[in-house]
């Protein structure tokens, strides 16, 4: 396997204001745009040939990346005018793939970060003679997912889209978002429409008699589709706890990129990391936190789980937990903002405004 399309189209609706100026897969985790991750995954297990599927604010992607030989990759790009969903998406980028009829074609999408054995998949896929081999990991709660059971070979027996009663609850293992695709099979799905590969491609291919495998690994799985999680996957990519070769530093309690400041009277915990050019105040603390370039966390600070966009400025004494704050936004001095709280970009909230407690 030498060939991979990411599909990277999505405008991120559930992590705005994050991606009012940036697409998804472009904000920054662990002080990098995590689609980098993905893409140094991919080299890492034998891929050499990358296709992404854009869409959303599609622009932004090429003129980082390049052709992605700084990767070690030869990466090409296809922007939808529309959007096709999933399987529109993989069908649309197919005329630059080069694999043979049987190759096998890896496709994930921009939003899952994921421990993956992706050479084990691969070797899956090709032992077992399958058609599409899927990523499968178990969930403590699966209703927010397809449920994909399997018989005790592994072979997919059916899709279940987010069951809505336990009655419907037939297994724990959910799709994880990653596949491997014999060539051929990306050429039957109907080009120049929406099409949906978990709701309607992975069924139809089922329904024919297709072979899908099932291949179950509970390493780290995490998908960064809420601001919430988006922070806990770059605390956990800087602490260790998700692999990637891509993490621009040692792994431990926080990271700070060339040209950020940090006075030392500040503390930084939790995975937290400080992007260029940001500054950390005297008696700032931030735990597993992203602070994005060109922020200023003033004195006093008190900042936990929260994202803080690029140039945005959170004010003396000012305590953020679980909050995002979006690019160029002001939250002024003695503010308290929780629980999900989000500034939208370039936003200015006077000091002293929101509280969630009494000011004692």
């Amino acid at each position: 396997m030498t060939e991979a399309i990411l599909l990277v189209g999505g405008k991120g609706t559930r992590l705005r204001p994050l991606t009012v100026h940036t697409p998804k897969p472009m904000v920054r985790a662990a002080g990098v745009p995590f689609l980098t991750h993905q893409l140094a995954r991919a080299r890492a297990a034998g891929v050499e040939h990358v296709v992404l599927a854009t869409s959303y604010l599609a622009e932004v992607f090429e003129p980082y990346f390049g052709d992605g030989s700084s990767l070690g990759l030869h990466l090409e790009y296809v922007t939808e005018e529309e959007p096709l969903g999933t399987g529109g998406a993989i069908r649309n980028v197919a005329p630059l793939l080069r694999s043979g009829p049987d190759d096998p074609v890896l496709i994930f999408n921009g939003d899952i970060l994921t421990g993956l054995d992706i050479r084990a998949l691969v070797r899956t896929h090709e032992t077992t003679g399958a058609d599409v081999s899927l990523h499968l990991t178990k969930v403590p709660d699966p209703r927010a997912y397809g449920l994909v059971p399997t018989d005790g070979t592994g072979r997919v027996l059916a899709f279940l889209e987010k069951p809505q009663t336990p009655e419907e609850i037939v297994t724990d293992q959910i799709n994880a978002g990653a596949y491997v695709f014999r060539r051929s099979v990306i050429d039957t799905i109907p080009h120049g429409r929406p099409v949906s590969v978990e709701r309607e491609t992975f069924p139809e291919l089922l329904a024919a008699g297709a072979h899908l495998q099932g291949m179950v690994d509970s390493t780290y799985w995490l998908d960064l589709g809420t601001p919430a999680a988006f922070v806990r996957g770059s605390a956990d990519l800087v602490l260790g706890r998700a692999p990637s070769p891509a993490v621009p530093g040692r792994c431990g309690d926080r990271l700070i990129l060339p040209t950020a400041v940090v006075a030392p009277g500040a503390k930084l915990t939790g995975g937290t990391v400080v992007g260029e050019g940001a500054f950390v105040a005297e008696d700032a603390r931030v735990f597993g936190s992203t602070i994005l370039p060109g922020a200023v966390i003033e004195s006093g600070a008190v900042v936990t789980d929260s994202l803080i966009g690029s140039r945005a400025r959170v004010g003396t004494r000012s305590v953020l937990n679980g909050t995002v704050v979006g690019d160029g936004a002001v939250v002024g001095a003695d503010n308290e903002l929780r629980n999900g709280a989000r500034v939208w970009c370039d936003a200015t909230i006077p000091a002293g405004s929101v509280r969630f407690s009494s000011d004692q």
